[in-house]
């Protein structure tokens, strides 16, 4: 299938909405079974409560979705088995744990429009002194994240797959996994060291020129916190649980590492000049972190002295003003790293069809990746 192929006349059964509410429904009875445990051992209520809070307030479920799409593409006739939607399960529960300790790190105050679970566990305690509630918040968080791992590895172990279908998808749980945490780790090593002038990047990455470079460190962190972790290995696990050989494996590859790429570079544009009614975060937070994205290696790169100083100060700010923040979006823009950027997206989603299009895939299952690149590449939040 090339990538102007028209969609097929009869299309796998793949109603995101049906996936979704049953991802949801795995979620929620699990939960309920924890949280009826919890009582029975007079555990405190709010641990599953919150997890669940945060597990509801939205998101795409876009990793289970994939794993989904990768048991099709491999082979998966029909409607997909309970088995299969658990371990997609397994993935989303993984994620809350990603995203609980990355507001942690972050210091959000808001994700998906609410407050994020160090918050609501610090609104939890507010009888407490403020710091005491802050501190107990952040501390809590981290263990619920914890939680959420543990049961995101129960998730998948309970899942009622074969011993071959665990022999062959776990290496690929312990790879991703493996994978987002480096990933995070650059990005908050990059973070710590992106608004500072001087610092050169000789101590990342073991002094590797490679990695030296703004740039390139940034699209290492892209590969590695988002399109390994969002787009690859949720496609990998799916097929693998259909019994993918290796140059299935391949080709889901060189598909979902470009576009994986495409997918971060259009959060980091949103995350600076999206609309937060949409996107669920304020428009500030990235700017307040000073987060090391491409799109601010880009604008460093190419600004002028006083562009880049100015920058500079403003990058990394806690109390950044909407006004300041404004005014480091007109630096940026000024220096046309939005339009490199956008550049950078279009390659990388041109790029992903054209492996699509050469991959030995049927053309309804190939239909299903080119809806999501269209999804994950055109989009406002």
């Amino acid at each position: 299938m090339t990538a102007g192929t028209t969609a097929p006349t009869e299309p796998l059964s793949f109603d995101r909405d049906q996936v979704r509410a049953e991802i949801d429904g795995t979620l929620d009875s699990f939960l309920t079974l924890k949280a009826r445990t919890a009582a029975g051992q007079r555990m405190p209520a709010e641990v599953t409560r919150v997890l669940r809070d945060f597990l509801t307030s939205g998101g795409k479920r876009i990793r289970p979705l994939l794993c989904l799409t990768g048991w099709h593409t491999a082979g998966g006739q029909g409607h997909h088995p309970r088995p299969l939607v658990q371990a997609a399960a397994s993935l989303e529960m993984f994620h809350a744990f990603c995203l609980v300790h990355d507001d942690v790190i972050d210091q959000s105050h808001t994700r998906r429009g609410r407050p994020t679970v160090h918050r609501a566990l610090a609104a939890h305690h507010h009888g407490r002194a403020l710091s005491a509630a802050d501190r107990l918040g952040t501390s809590a968080a981290i263990l619920v994240g914890d939680l959420a791992l543990a049961w995101s590895d129960e998730l998948l172990h309970t899942a009622g797959l074969t011993d071959r279908q665990l022999t062959d998808v776990l290496p690929l749980f312990d790879a991703m996994r493996t994978e987002v945490m480096y990933g995070q780790y650059l990005d908050v090593i990059a973070t710590v060291t992106a608004t500072t002038p001087a610092t050169t990047s000789s101590t990342l990455n073991g002094g590797d020129s490679a990695q030296s470079d703004p740039v390139g460190r940034a699209l290492a962190i892209c590969r590695y916190k988002t399109a390994k972790y969002t787009v690859e290995r949720p496609l990998h696990i799916g097929a693998a649980l259909a019994g993918a050989g290796p140059s299935t494996l391949t080709a889901l590859t060189a598909y979902a590492l470009p576009l994986g790429e495409a997918f971060q570079l259009r959060d980091d544009l949103l995350g600076v000049y999206g609309d937060p009614a949409r996107t669920g975060k304020p428009a500030l937070d990235d700017l307040r972190e000073g987060k090391a994205t491409v799109l601010v290696a880009l604008a460093l790169r190419h600004a002028s002295p006083p562009q880049a100083e100015q920058l500079h100060t403003l990058l990394g700010r806690r109390d950044l003003t909407e006004e300041q923040a404004d005014t480091a979006r007109g630096i940026i823009t000024a220096t046309g790293a939005v339009q490199r950027v956008e550049a950078m997206i279009t390659e990388r989603y041109e790029q992903a069809l054209r492996h699509l299009g050469a991959a030995p895939l049927e053309p309804a299952s190939a239909h299903l990746l080119r809806e999501f690149a269209d999804s994950a590449v055109h989009r406002s939040a």
